[in-house]
Protein backbone atom coordinates (compact mmCIF):
# COMPACT_ATOMS: atom_id res chain seq x y z
CA UNK A 1 0.00 0.00 0.00
CA UNK A 2 1.48 3.69 -0.76
CA UNK A 3 2.13 5.64 2.15
CA UNK A 4 -0.42 8.29 2.47
CA UNK A 5 0.72 12.01 3.02
CA UNK A 6 1.31 13.69 6.65
CA UNK A 7 0.73 16.47 7.09
CA UNK A 8 -1.18 17.97 4.63
CA UNK A 9 -0.28 18.06 0.92
CA UNK A 10 0.00 21.25 -1.02
CA UNK A 11 -2.67 21.81 -3.91
CA UNK A 12 -1.62 19.08 -6.39
CA UNK A 13 -3.96 16.50 -8.20
CA UNK A 14 -3.74 13.19 -6.39
CA UNK A 15 -2.62 9.96 -8.83
CA UNK A 16 -4.02 7.54 -9.64
CA UNK A 17 -1.74 4.94 -6.83
CA UNK A 18 -2.74 7.54 -4.28
CA UNK A 19 -6.54 7.25 -4.90
CA UNK A 20 -6.19 3.75 -4.70
CA UNK A 21 -4.48 3.53 -1.27
CA UNK A 22 -7.11 6.17 -0.34
CA UNK A 23 -9.70 3.52 -1.23
CA UNK A 24 -7.72 0.25 0.53
CA UNK A 25 -7.38 2.72 3.31
CA UNK A 26 -11.43 3.52 3.80
CA UNK A 27 -12.57 -0.23 2.83
CA UNK A 28 -11.02 -1.29 5.77
CA UNK A 29 -13.14 0.54 8.34
CA UNK A 30 -16.31 0.69 6.08
CA UNK A 31 -18.02 -2.61 7.62
CA UNK A 32 -17.22 -0.92 10.96
CA UNK A 33 -19.24 2.25 10.08
CA UNK A 34 -22.01 0.14 8.67
CA UNK A 35 -22.91 -1.29 11.93
CA UNK A 36 -21.96 1.74 14.02
CA UNK A 37 -23.91 4.43 11.99
CA UNK A 38 -20.94 6.45 13.24
CA UNK A 39 -19.54 10.06 11.65
CA UNK A 40 -16.52 8.61 9.81
CA UNK A 41 -13.77 11.27 11.50
CA UNK A 42 -11.08 8.88 10.58
CA UNK A 43 -12.01 9.22 6.94
CA UNK A 44 -12.28 12.72 6.97
CA UNK A 45 -8.77 12.87 8.77
CA UNK A 46 -7.34 11.32 6.10
CA UNK A 47 -8.61 13.36 2.92
CA UNK A 48 -7.35 15.86 5.28
CA UNK A 49 -4.14 15.15 5.10
CA UNK A 50 -3.91 14.47 1.46
CA UNK A 51 -5.45 18.39 1.20
CA UNK A 52 -8.61 16.75 -0.90
CA UNK A 53 -11.32 18.59 1.18
CA UNK A 54 -10.04 21.60 -1.37
CA UNK A 55 -10.27 19.87 -4.15
CA UNK A 56 -12.84 22.81 -5.58
CA UNK A 57 -11.56 25.54 -4.04
CA UNK A 58 -9.93 28.22 -6.50
CA UNK A 59 -5.90 27.54 -6.63
CA UNK A 60 -5.81 31.74 -5.53
CA UNK A 61 -7.32 30.56 -2.29
CA UNK A 62 -4.63 27.53 -1.63
CA UNK A 63 -7.13 24.83 -3.24
CA UNK A 64 -6.21 22.25 -6.02
CA UNK A 65 -8.83 24.52 -8.11
CA UNK A 66 -10.36 21.37 -9.50
CA UNK A 67 -13.64 20.87 -11.56
CA UNK A 68 -15.62 18.01 -13.00
CA UNK A 69 -13.07 15.55 -13.87
CA UNK A 70 -10.91 16.15 -10.93
CA UNK A 71 -14.07 15.72 -8.13
CA UNK A 72 -15.37 12.44 -10.57
CA UNK A 73 -12.01 11.03 -9.90
CA UNK A 74 -11.77 11.76 -5.91
CA UNK A 75 -15.48 10.52 -5.15
CA UNK A 76 -15.20 8.10 -7.09
CA UNK A 77 -11.81 6.59 -5.24
CA UNK A 78 -13.67 7.44 -1.74
CA UNK A 79 -17.12 5.82 -2.52
CA UNK A 80 -15.44 2.26 -3.65
CA UNK A 81 -13.73 2.84 -0.42
CA UNK A 82 -16.74 3.87 2.07
CA UNK A 83 -19.56 5.70 -0.22
CA UNK A 84 -21.19 7.59 2.67
CA UNK A 85 -17.54 9.84 3.09
CA UNK A 86 -17.86 10.45 -0.66
CA UNK A 87 -21.74 11.85 0.42
CA UNK A 88 -20.97 13.93 2.99
CA UNK A 89 -17.88 15.45 1.08
CA UNK A 90 -19.87 15.70 -2.13
CA UNK A 91 -21.38 18.99 -0.13
CA UNK A 92 -18.34 20.54 0.23
CA UNK A 93 -17.17 20.68 -3.12
CA UNK A 94 -20.20 21.90 -4.64
CA UNK A 95 -20.59 24.56 -2.38
CA UNK A 96 -17.02 25.71 -3.66
CA UNK A 97 -17.93 24.92 -7.25
CA UNK A 98 -20.68 26.76 -7.14
CA UNK A 99 -20.65 30.58 -9.16
CA UNK A 100 -22.88 31.90 -6.47
CA UNK A 101 -19.95 32.06 -4.05
CA UNK A 102 -18.02 34.84 -5.87
CA UNK A 103 -21.37 37.45 -6.93
CA UNK A 104 -23.71 36.67 -3.96
CA UNK A 105 -21.87 35.60 -0.67
CA UNK A 106 -20.27 37.99 1.54
CA UNK A 107 -16.16 37.71 -0.14
CA UNK A 108 -14.78 38.05 3.98
CA UNK A 109 -16.67 35.01 4.94
CA UNK A 110 -16.05 33.04 1.60
CA UNK A 111 -12.79 33.09 2.15
CA UNK A 112 -12.62 32.36 5.70
CA UNK A 113 -14.92 29.03 4.75
CA UNK A 114 -12.43 28.25 1.63
CA UNK A 115 -9.20 28.77 4.11
CA UNK A 116 -10.80 26.46 6.77
CA UNK A 117 -11.06 23.77 3.90
CA UNK A 118 -7.84 24.40 3.00
CA UNK A 119 -6.67 23.38 6.06
CA UNK A 120 -8.61 20.49 6.44
CA UNK A 121 -11.91 21.53 7.89
CA UNK A 122 -14.60 23.50 6.62
CA UNK A 123 -16.88 20.56 6.15
CA UNK A 124 -20.45 21.90 5.02
CA UNK A 125 -23.95 20.07 4.60
CA UNK A 126 -27.19 21.65 2.87
CA UNK A 127 -30.36 20.77 5.08
CA UNK A 128 -33.17 20.96 3.13
CA UNK A 129 -35.67 18.11 3.06
CA UNK A 130 -38.70 18.97 6.13
CA UNK A 131 -41.20 16.40 7.41
CA UNK A 132 -44.07 18.62 5.91
CA UNK A 133 -42.77 19.96 2.53
CA UNK A 134 -40.33 16.49 1.56
CA UNK A 135 -37.69 17.58 -0.63
CA UNK A 136 -37.82 21.32 -2.31
CA UNK A 137 -37.29 19.91 -5.42
CA UNK A 138 -40.84 19.56 -5.59
CA UNK A 139 -41.58 22.33 -5.26
CA UNK A 140 -42.71 25.05 -2.06
CA UNK A 141 -41.78 27.38 0.34
CA UNK A 142 -39.78 25.76 3.23
CA UNK A 143 -41.40 25.64 7.04
CA UNK A 144 -38.11 26.73 8.18
CA UNK A 145 -38.44 30.56 9.00
CA UNK A 146 -35.07 32.72 9.18
CA UNK A 147 -36.55 36.30 11.71
CA UNK A 148 -34.87 38.98 10.74
CA UNK A 149 -33.30 40.85 14.28
CA UNK A 150 -30.68 43.16 15.13
CA UNK A 151 -28.24 40.74 16.24
CA UNK A 152 -28.47 38.47 13.61
CA UNK A 153 -31.27 35.70 11.95
CA UNK A 154 -32.97 33.85 13.98
CA UNK A 155 -34.00 30.47 12.63
CA UNK A 156 -36.75 27.82 13.64
CA UNK A 157 -38.02 24.59 11.85
CA UNK A 158 -36.82 21.00 11.37
CA UNK A 159 -34.94 19.06 8.99
CA UNK A 160 -34.57 15.44 8.09
CA UNK A 161 -32.19 13.41 6.08
CA UNK A 162 -29.21 16.04 7.33
CA UNK A 163 -26.42 14.44 5.46
CA UNK A 164 -23.30 14.71 8.06
CA UNK A 165 -25.07 15.85 11.18
CA UNK A 166 -23.20 15.39 13.53
CA UNK A 167 -19.33 16.20 11.89
CA UNK A 168 -20.21 18.88 9.97
CA UNK A 169 -18.42 22.48 10.33
CA UNK A 170 -21.17 24.45 8.57
CA UNK A 171 -24.91 23.82 8.33
CA UNK A 172 -25.94 25.32 5.09
CA UNK A 173 -30.44 25.59 6.27
CA UNK A 174 -32.69 26.32 3.36
CA UNK A 175 -35.22 28.38 4.78
CA UNK A 176 -37.47 31.23 4.29
CA UNK A 177 -37.57 34.76 5.55
CA UNK A 178 -40.11 36.04 7.58
CA UNK A 179 -41.03 39.19 5.54
CA UNK A 180 -44.78 40.10 3.84
CA UNK A 181 -43.28 38.44 0.41
CA UNK A 182 -40.94 36.10 1.75
CA UNK A 183 -37.68 35.25 0.24
CA UNK A 184 -35.58 31.91 0.07
CA UNK A 185 -32.01 30.77 0.65
CA UNK A 186 -28.93 29.21 2.41
CA UNK A 187 -28.20 30.52 6.01
CA UNK A 188 -24.93 29.29 7.30
CA UNK A 189 -25.19 28.22 10.89
CA UNK A 190 -22.66 27.21 13.09
CA UNK A 191 -22.80 23.41 14.69
CA UNK A 192 -22.30 25.02 17.83
CA UNK A 193 -24.60 27.72 18.42
CA UNK A 194 -27.05 27.37 21.32
CA UNK A 195 -30.85 25.81 20.15
CA UNK A 196 -29.84 22.97 17.64
CA UNK A 197 -31.23 19.70 18.72
CA UNK A 198 -29.68 16.78 16.44
CA UNK A 199 -32.46 13.67 16.88
CA UNK A 200 -30.39 10.49 16.23
CA UNK A 201 -33.41 8.92 13.79
CA UNK A 202 -31.23 8.12 11.16
CA UNK A 203 -31.43 3.88 10.77
CA UNK A 204 -31.73 3.22 7.25
CA UNK A 205 -31.05 0.31 4.93
CA UNK A 206 -27.94 1.24 3.84
CA UNK A 207 -25.45 4.68 3.36
CA UNK A 208 -25.63 4.11 7.60
CA UNK A 209 -22.69 6.23 8.09
CA UNK A 210 -24.26 9.48 6.32
CA UNK A 211 -25.49 10.07 10.10
CA UNK A 212 -28.72 11.62 8.55
CA UNK A 213 -30.47 12.65 11.56
CA UNK A 214 -33.04 15.23 12.13
CA UNK A 215 -31.42 18.76 13.04
CA UNK A 216 -34.47 21.30 14.90
CA UNK A 217 -33.62 24.73 15.16
CA UNK A 218 -35.07 27.15 17.77
CA UNK A 219 -34.82 30.45 17.98
CA UNK A 220 -30.86 29.97 16.38
CA UNK A 221 -29.14 32.78 15.75
CA UNK A 222 -26.51 33.11 12.83
CA UNK A 223 -25.52 36.46 11.88
CA UNK A 224 -27.19 38.62 9.02
CA UNK A 225 -24.26 38.29 6.90
CA UNK A 226 -24.50 34.48 7.06
CA UNK A 227 -27.62 34.95 4.98
CA UNK A 228 -25.23 34.19 1.93
CA UNK A 229 -27.75 34.09 -0.61
CA UNK A 230 -31.24 34.77 -0.33
CA UNK A 231 -33.37 35.38 -3.04
CA UNK A 232 -37.26 35.56 -4.16
CA UNK A 233 -38.96 31.73 -4.73
CA UNK A 234 -38.95 32.67 -8.43
CA UNK A 235 -35.34 33.51 -8.93
CA UNK A 236 -34.48 29.88 -7.79
CA UNK A 237 -36.96 28.34 -11.06
CA UNK A 238 -34.23 27.71 -13.62
CA UNK A 239 -34.78 29.40 -16.99
CA UNK A 240 -34.48 28.01 -20.00
CA UNK A 241 -30.73 28.45 -21.50
CA UNK A 242 -29.61 29.08 -17.88
CA UNK A 243 -26.32 27.42 -16.30
CA UNK A 244 -26.83 24.36 -15.73
CA UNK A 245 -23.57 23.72 -13.37
CA UNK A 246 -25.04 22.70 -9.80
CA UNK A 247 -27.69 20.55 -11.55
CA UNK A 248 -24.71 18.86 -13.53
CA UNK A 249 -22.66 18.24 -10.18
CA UNK A 250 -25.31 16.77 -8.16
CA UNK A 251 -25.69 14.47 -11.13
CA UNK A 252 -22.13 13.60 -11.29
CA UNK A 253 -21.62 13.21 -7.91
CA UNK A 254 -24.45 10.86 -7.10
CA UNK A 255 -23.90 8.68 -10.35
CA UNK A 256 -20.04 8.46 -9.38
CA UNK A 257 -21.03 7.46 -5.78
CA UNK A 258 -23.25 4.87 -6.28
CA UNK A 259 -21.34 3.51 -9.12
CA UNK A 260 -18.27 3.55 -7.04
CA UNK A 261 -20.31 1.38 -5.14
CA UNK A 262 -21.04 -1.28 -7.67
CA UNK A 263 -17.33 -1.26 -8.87
CA UNK A 264 -16.46 -2.44 -4.77
CA UNK A 265 -18.82 -5.56 -5.51
CA UNK A 266 -17.44 -6.31 -8.43
CA UNK A 267 -14.03 -6.29 -7.18
CA UNK A 268 -14.95 -8.06 -4.54
CA UNK A 269 -17.23 -10.78 -6.62
CA UNK A 270 -14.42 -11.40 -9.02
CA UNK A 271 -12.46 -12.98 -6.37
CA UNK A 272 -15.05 -15.10 -4.73
CA UNK A 273 -15.82 -16.66 -8.04
CA UNK A 274 -12.33 -17.08 -8.91
CA UNK A 275 -11.89 -18.65 -5.34
CA UNK A 276 -14.49 -20.48 -4.59
CA UNK A 277 -14.37 -24.40 -5.69
CA UNK A 278 -17.18 -26.64 -5.65
CA UNK A 279 -16.03 -29.95 -4.83
CA UNK A 280 -18.42 -31.18 -7.56
CA UNK A 281 -16.98 -28.94 -10.14
CA UNK A 282 -13.18 -28.91 -9.33
CA UNK A 283 -12.56 -26.02 -10.86
CA UNK A 284 -12.97 -22.30 -9.82
CA UNK A 285 -17.15 -21.33 -10.51
CA UNK A 286 -15.02 -18.31 -12.55
CA UNK A 287 -14.50 -20.75 -15.15
CA UNK A 288 -18.37 -21.54 -15.99
CA UNK A 289 -19.09 -19.84 -18.90
CA UNK A 290 -22.45 -19.26 -17.29
CA UNK A 291 -20.92 -17.26 -15.04
CA UNK A 292 -18.78 -15.51 -17.51
CA UNK A 293 -21.49 -14.19 -18.87
CA UNK A 294 -23.32 -13.26 -16.04
CA UNK A 295 -19.65 -11.13 -14.83
CA UNK A 296 -19.79 -9.75 -18.51
CA UNK A 297 -23.08 -8.31 -18.35
CA UNK A 298 -21.44 -6.51 -14.81
CA UNK A 299 -18.56 -5.21 -16.98
CA UNK A 300 -20.87 -3.90 -19.96
CA UNK A 301 -22.90 -1.77 -17.13
CA UNK A 302 -19.86 -0.53 -15.39
CA UNK A 303 -18.22 0.25 -19.01
CA UNK A 304 -21.60 2.03 -19.63
CA UNK A 305 -21.21 4.30 -16.88
CA UNK A 306 -17.76 5.31 -16.81
CA UNK A 307 -18.57 6.19 -20.77
CA UNK A 308 -21.18 8.62 -19.54
CA UNK A 309 -19.89 10.17 -16.44
CA UNK A 310 -16.04 10.36 -17.56
CA UNK A 311 -17.75 11.85 -21.27
CA UNK A 312 -20.12 14.24 -19.72
CA UNK A 313 -17.68 15.66 -16.62
CA UNK A 314 -14.94 16.11 -19.41
CA UNK A 315 -17.17 18.13 -21.67
CA UNK A 316 -18.57 19.93 -19.03
CA UNK A 317 -14.80 21.13 -17.61
CA UNK A 318 -15.09 22.52 -21.26
CA UNK A 319 -17.79 24.65 -20.83
CA UNK A 320 -19.97 22.08 -22.83
CA UNK A 321 -22.45 21.63 -19.71
CA UNK A 322 -25.23 19.29 -20.48
CA UNK A 323 -28.48 20.47 -20.51
CA UNK A 324 -30.79 19.49 -16.98
CA UNK A 325 -32.63 16.76 -18.77
CA UNK A 326 -29.43 15.12 -19.96
CA UNK A 327 -27.92 15.94 -16.51
CA UNK A 328 -31.05 13.51 -14.90
CA UNK A 329 -30.89 11.22 -17.30
CA UNK A 330 -27.27 10.81 -16.38
CA UNK A 331 -27.49 10.13 -12.99
CA UNK A 332 -30.85 7.70 -13.39
CA UNK A 333 -28.53 5.86 -15.68
CA UNK A 334 -25.78 5.39 -13.75
CA UNK A 335 -27.72 4.39 -10.79
CA UNK A 336 -30.01 1.67 -12.73
CA UNK A 337 -26.93 0.25 -14.33
CA UNK A 338 -25.18 0.03 -10.57
CA UNK A 339 -27.96 -1.15 -8.97
CA UNK A 340 -28.34 -3.97 -11.88
CA UNK A 341 -24.35 -4.44 -11.46
CA UNK A 342 -24.61 -5.34 -7.87
CA UNK A 343 -28.23 -7.37 -7.97
CA UNK A 344 -26.12 -9.65 -10.96
CA UNK A 345 -23.39 -10.69 -8.28
CA UNK A 346 -26.03 -11.45 -6.10
CA UNK A 347 -27.51 -13.90 -8.58
CA UNK A 348 -24.09 -15.45 -9.24
CA UNK A 349 -23.45 -15.99 -5.08
CA UNK A 350 -26.69 -16.82 -3.60
CA UNK A 351 -26.99 -17.07 -0.15
CA UNK A 352 -23.28 -15.87 0.27
CA UNK A 353 -24.06 -12.86 -1.51
CA UNK A 354 -26.41 -11.73 1.38
CA UNK A 355 -24.63 -12.79 4.18
CA UNK A 356 -23.72 -10.13 6.34
CA UNK A 357 -20.06 -11.82 6.89
CA UNK A 358 -19.54 -10.68 3.25
CA UNK A 359 -19.70 -7.33 2.04
CA UNK A 360 -21.95 -7.45 -1.09
CA UNK A 361 -24.84 -7.73 1.09
CA UNK A 362 -23.58 -4.21 2.51
CA UNK A 363 -23.28 -2.72 -1.12
CA UNK A 364 -26.18 -4.12 -2.01
CA UNK A 365 -27.95 -1.91 0.87
CA UNK A 366 -25.97 0.50 -0.08
CA UNK A 367 -26.46 0.91 -4.04
CA UNK A 368 -30.20 0.87 -3.30
CA UNK A 369 -30.26 3.91 -2.10
CA UNK A 370 -29.29 5.84 -5.08
CA UNK A 371 -32.98 5.61 -5.74
CA UNK A 372 -34.00 8.14 -3.21
CA UNK A 373 -31.60 10.81 -4.42
CA UNK A 374 -33.53 13.93 -5.88
CA UNK A 375 -34.53 14.47 -8.73
CA UNK A 376 -36.16 11.21 -8.40
CA UNK A 377 -36.64 8.55 -11.29
CA UNK A 378 -40.69 9.45 -11.88
CA UNK A 379 -39.33 13.55 -12.07
CA UNK A 380 -36.67 12.88 -14.59
CA UNK A 381 -38.26 10.50 -16.94
CA UNK A 382 -41.18 12.77 -17.04
CA UNK A 383 -38.81 15.60 -17.89
CA UNK A 384 -37.43 13.53 -20.57
CA UNK A 385 -40.23 12.66 -21.95
CA UNK A 386 -41.92 15.70 -21.71
CA UNK A 387 -38.99 17.16 -23.19
CA UNK A 388 -38.61 14.38 -26.26
CA UNK A 389 -42.67 14.85 -27.13
CA UNK A 390 -42.39 18.63 -27.09
CA UNK A 391 -45.09 19.49 -24.70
Amino acid sequence: MVALASPIRTPTSPSNETLRAITDELALSAEHYDRSGEFPRANFDLLAREGLISLTVDTALGGHGGGYRDAVRVLGAVAKGEPSTALILVMTYAFHAAPEKNGRWPAALYRQLAREAVDGRGLIGTFRVEPELGTPVRGGLPKTTARRTPEGWRISGEKIYSTGSTGLDWFAVWARTDDEQPQVGTFLVDPATPGITIVPEWDHLGMRATVSHKVVFDDVLTPLDYGVDVRRPEEWVPQPGSANGQMLWNALAIATIYDGVARAARDWLAGYLNDRVPTNLGAALATLPRVQEKFGEIEALLYANRVLIDTAAEAADRGQVPSPVESNLLKHIANTNAIQAVAIGLELTGNPGISRRNPLERHYRDVLCSRIHSPQADTVLVGAGRAGLGV
